[in-house]
């Protein structure tokens, strides 16, 4: 694998610096410095941005309004949005059922649903993990029977992020209980307005409800939301998967994340004399993580070349799961060091009568406590690093 980009590829890099630097609006870049949320209308309004420039969908086939791009121009796009804290698209339509749909949808399928995806016009949820069904998905209890034209669907799905913003959701149902429970279970798309479904939001440790349990009572289905054949939704489920995985190593962001590190600690007193980018214990950790970050990289970039010749993605999209989401986390550690007290995200004496201190909880500091508390589901969305090593265990070294 030569690791080096071509002529061409560094003039199209070049060409989406610019397009970023003149496009990207510069409060959004301002608000995500500041480590604040963007909200539903401004993620729609930049994915809006790229679809105009016909950007919105690069690992989509040209066939269906993709840009047609090589894996290399895929990955430096990724790259440079990552850099400079720009979103990439709202995964679960563009990168997640999009994907399923192209592979096993029908016609009418594809021309119903593909061209709003790929111009932001319905936001996608994702319906696989239930209460008492997450690492272990394929013993999923939520049931749809058919009923002439249509299914009645009956159960719960839980950790469903941004389910509150969703017009649709994707999800595994069971068909057949009579049989190995893998081969039961079909892909069905529901419509999130239709009669019998509720929403309860689930509050995260950082204070924000970015997920939530989803319940279904009674729901009807058009059977014309099946995708591909009953009960053949676990072979759906894991081609989805394995591009959920991959788009989890975080090559991009980690990048940016660790020029923050590094920002962050030459502005921070390290207690004597000096500042913590130059304090040697900090440094053999800053220094572990960007050789681990690097060796992602060019793992991320034999992926892509496999990509490239027609393979799709397999077991070695554990590995990039499991790896960058632990990049992630160490990441978290570090800024919470720098934080040190700071990143206290409440003091309950500040509220107190004598209180000499800064009111805490305000600022980057507090959002690295914040950010660490969100980060530790990484390492379980997705399916959990543990079963990510099973899977590594079984498909990579046989065993």
């Amino acid at each position: 694998m030569n690791a080096d980009f071509t002529a061409a590829e560094l003039a199209f890099q070049e060409e989406v610096r610019q397009f970023l630097a003149a496009e990207f609006p510069a409060e959004y870049r301002a608000k995500i410095d500041a480590s604040k949320r963007l909200s539903k209308d401004e993620i729609i309004r930049w994915q809006k941005i790229l679809y105009a420039k016909g950007w919105a969908a690069p690992t989509w086939p040209e066939e269906f309004g993709g840009t047609g791009w090589t894996q290399i121009q895929q990955h430096i796009f990724a790259m440079e949005m990552g850099l400079i804290g720009a979103p990439e698209p709202v995964p679960f339509g563009m990168k997640m059922v999009a994907p399923v749909i192209m592979a096993y949808g029908s016609d009418e399928q594809k021309q119903r649903f593909l061209p709003d995806i790929l111009q932001s016009n319905v936001w996608w949820c994702q319906g696989y993990s239930e209460p008492n069904a997450g690492s272990d998905l394929a013993s999923l209890k939520t049931t749809a029977v058919r009923d002439g034209d249509e299914y009645i669907v009956n159960g719960a799905k839980t950790w469903n992020t941004y389910g509150q913003y969703a017009d649709w959701i994707f999800c595994l149902v069971r068909t057949d209980n009579t049989v190995k429970k893998q081969e039961g279970i079909s892909f069905m798309l529901i419509d999130m307005k239709s009669p019998g479904i509720t929403l309860k939001p689930i509050v995260l440790l950082d204070g924000h409800p970015e997920v939530n349990e989803v319940f279904f009572d009674d729901v009807r289905v058009p059977a014309e939301n099946l995708i591909g054949e009953e009960n053949k939704g676990w072979t759906y489920a894991k081609l989805l998967l394995t591009h959920e995985r991959s788009n989890i190593a975080g090559v991009p962001r980690g990048k940016r994340r660790l020029a923050a590190l590094k920002r962050i600690a030459g502005d921070t007193d390290d207690g004597f004399g000096g500042n913590m980018l130059d304090n040697p214990s900090f440094k053999i950790k800053l220094a572990n993580i960007e050789i681990e970050l690097s060796a992602l990289e060019y793992s991320e970039l034999r992926t892509l070349a496999a990509l490239s010749v027609g393979k799709a993605p397999g077991p070695e999209s554990s590995i990039l799961k499991i790896v960058g989401t632990e990049l992630a986390q160490e990441m978290d550690e570090l800024f919470l060091e720098l934080a040190a007290y700071q990143s206290l995200p409440f003091v309950p004496e500040q509220f107190e009568d004598g209180f000499q201190g800064t009111p805490l909880g305000t600022g980057t500091s507090a959002a690295a406590a914040l950010t660490y508390f969100n980060n530790r589901k990484l390492s379980i969305f997705g399916g959990s690093n543990e079963i990510q090593r099973n899977i590594i265990c079984k498909h990579v070294l046989g065993l």
